[in-house]
C-alpha cells in the first residue's frame, strides 16, 4: 500500500541535517564503524547533504564505495560539492531515486552494508523499499535501519521490520531510545 510521502526540504539539511552540534547526539563515526570496513560496499539511502556519507566514505577507503541515494537532485548536487572539497568524490557513487525505486538494480548482489538512517517513513512503500534493497545485499551484509519517534509510530516501526524480515534480513538487535527507533539485520 503507497503511504504518504514526506521529504524533507533542503533548508531542513543545511539548517539542522548539517548542524555541528548533531554529532553530539549521533556521531556518524561511533554510529557507523562497528558495521563498516575498508573496501566495503556501502549502500546509504536518503543520503540528503551526507551527514554520514562523507564519514562512510572515510571508513570504506580508496579502496570502498559508498552508493548514496536521494529523491532530490539538489540534496545530491550539495553533497557532490562537499565530497569534492573534502577529496572523498572518488569513493561515491550518487544516484537520484525516484518515487518508487532507489535505482539500485544495476548493483546485483554487491553491498555489504545498508544504512537506512531517519527515511523509511519518506519512501510511498516501505515493503518496496526493503525489497529493492534485499536484492542488492550481499549474504551476510548488515542492515541498519532507524526512524525517528517523532515521525514514526511504534506500530508502523515494527511493521517495517516485518518488511525487512520479508525482504531476507534476519532481525538481531534493538537499540531503541527515546528519541528514535533502532534495529540491526542480517541478510541472509
Amino acid at each position: 500500500m503507497a503511504e504518504k510521502k514526506r521529504v524533507c526540504p533542503i533548508w531542513v539539511g543545511y539548517t539542522f541535517l548539517l548542524n555541528p552540534l548533531r554529532k553530539i547526539l549521533e556521531n556518524p563515526k561511533a554510529m557507523l564503524e562497528p558495521y563498516v570496513k575498508p573496501g566495503m560496499t556501502v549502500l546509504e539511502t536518503g543520503c540528503a547533504l551526507g551527514f554520514f556519507t562523507l564519514p562512510l566514505a572515510r571508513m570504506v577507503g580508496p579502496s570502498g564505495k559508498v552508493v548514496a541515494v536521494d529523491v532530490q537532485q539538489n540534496m545530491l548536487d550539495g553533497l557532490a560539492r562537499r565530497a569534492s572539497r573534502a577529496g572523498l568524490s572518488d569513493r561515491l557513487e550518487l544516484r537520484l531515486a525516484s518515487d518508487n525505486s532507489q535505482n539500485l538494480a544495476d548493483l546485483g548482489r554487491t553491498v555489504d552494508f545498508v544504512c537506512a538512517l531517519h527515511m523509511v517513513h519518506e519512501v510511498p512503500s516501505a515493503e518496496s523499499f526493503f525489497q529493492e534493497v534485499g536484492e542488492v545485499t550481499k549474504t551476510g551484509a548488515k542492515l541498519l535501519f532507524i526512524e525517528p519517534k517523532g515521525h514514526v509510530s511504534k506500530e508502523r516501526f515494527l511493521q517495517c521490520i516485518g518488511f525487512a524480515e520479508d525482504a531476507g534480513f534476519k532481525f538481531l538487535a534493538d537499540s531503541s531510545n527515546p528519541a528514535k527507533s533502532r534495529a540491526l539485520f542480517q541478510k541472509f
